[in-house]
């Protein structure tokens, strides 16, 4: 297996925090969750799915992955317009603002429902294939070297081998 590299577009949702709605059931407390799992499985989808005439829908080979894989998260997010200053400077950043986003939602609710979203596509047999991160980040778009220029995440996965 080479490398491979997923972008997905959409707004990062966090998996794990759950309500409780009466008799014992329980729900996601995010409402942004299905969408965000959709639009990843969506990307995955395409990215390892047959691209044939009749659109048969078979995996390419070597999907879903079996074997330990090493896997590079990093989410972005936009800035909230209230970290510019106005006016004539409103292209700039006032002075106090944070250089990563450091507040809801937590990177590995993140990390949780993406793994999640790229199981249920068929791209890995089970997200216990995943034995290492080698980075795993929240950025500002455009702010990062692997940053998107919209909010979304960009997913780098690759074999473990004896040198890792």
């Amino acid at each position: 297996m080479n490398p491979i590299t997923l972008v997905v577009y959409g707004k990062p949702a966090p998996q794990g925090s759950k309500r409780h709605i009466g008799n014992g059931i329980m729900v996601e407390s995010s409402k942004a969750l299905k969408p965000w799992r959709e639009d990843v499985r969506s990307a995955a989808t395409k990215l390892i799915s047959c691209d044939c005439p009749d659109r048969c829908g078979a995996l390419l080979p070597g999907y879903p992955i079996d074997g330990p894989v090493v896997v590079r998260m990093v989410f972005t997010a936009a800035r909230p317009r209230t970290h510019y200053r106005t006016g004539k400077n409103s292209h700039l950043l006032r002075g106090n603002v944070p250089a990563r986003p450091s507040t809801a939602p937590d990177l590995s609710k993140l990390i949780r429902s993406t793994e999640d979203a790229l199981t249920a596509a068929g791209l890995w047999r089970d997200d216990a294939r995943v034995v290492e991160y080698e980075r795993a980040a929240k950025v500002w778009a455009g702010e990062d070297p692997e940053a998107l220029d919209a909010p979304g995440v960009r997913i780098t996965i690759r074999p473990l081998t004896s040198e890792t």
